[in-house]
């Protein structure tokens, strides 16, 4: 009798010995198949500084111009914006930001060559309008009210002062102003002449844009989609730029 009941108890635990060796070898195996996700690192972004202003100066040129325009000297796009940023939930080193600000640029025209008029009032906007004055230098410039928005990538979200971003978007912009600032020559004395018209110009802009750099500083490119003129007053001018941008806060 002791003999039967020690048999049975013996069956009994190799039969469990052996159902947990299956069982682990099953798991194992389903774990093989089926790994763990690793979890996502969440950064602490409560204090990071990530380009909330932006401060760019660029040199600036117009495409498709005629050989009777020439630009002078160093022409040159001056911008300011306060941004602000949205990092994404599903992967925090990605962010949208959207912002408001000024844009601005400045064109040297060639002093012995043009004189433009942005107050004429005839169908087309002169650039060779030396009639009025003999102009040693002219300066034509452009600001807007500006909106940009990036979708922004980080290498290391909570330290992005020191870190490698890229950074692509579009600038929204109206006109605030368009003006022009000519030294005058004449025998009596020189002169500084003050003009300011919108009329020629198209007061809508779209431009593309375009960022990468380390930490805080940034080489920028922007190229405009709208025309600077109205249709029909002037060439098909288009402004692009390329600079460097200051980030910070």
């Amino acid at each position: 009798m002791k003999k039967i009941v020690l048999f049975l108890v013996a069956c009994f635990l190799l039969g469990g010995a052996l159902y947990a060796q299956v069982d682990t070898t099953a798991a194992a195996a389903a774990m093989a198949v089926n790994p763990p996700k690793p979890k996502k690192k969440k950064y602490d972004l409560t204090k990071r500084a990530n380009d909330h202003f932006l401060l760019q100066l660029g040199y600036t040129n117009w495409t498709n111009l005629p050989d009777s325009i020439k630009t002078g000297n160093l022409p040159r796009s001056i911008n300011a914006y306060f941004m602000l940023d949205f990092p994404f939930k599903s992967n925090q080193k990605l962010s949208a930001a959207l912002g408001l600000g000024i844009g601005s640029d400045h064109m040297m025209l060639d002093k012995n060559l043009n004189f433009v008029n942005v107050r004429a009032t005839g169908a087309r906007m002169p650039f060779n309008d030396t009639t009025r004055f003999d102009a040693k230098k002219t300066k034509l410039s452009t600001a807007y009210l500006e909106a940009p928005v990036e979708l922004r990538f980080v290498s290391d979200p909570e330290h992005s002062d020191k870190s490698f971003k890229v950074a692509l978007g579009f600038k929204f912009g109206t006109m605030i102003k368009a003006s022009t600032r000519t030294k005058v020559i004449q025998s009596s004395g020189d002169y500084l002449l003050k003009e300011s018209s919108k009329r020629y110009f198209n007061t809508t802009r779209i431009v593309g844009t375009a960022r990468v750099g380390l930490g805080h500083f940034t080489l920028f490119g922007t190229y405009q989609f709208t025309k600077l003129l109205k249709d029909g007053v002037g060439p098909e001018i288009k402004p692009y730029t390329i600079g460097l941008s200051f980030g910070g806060l």
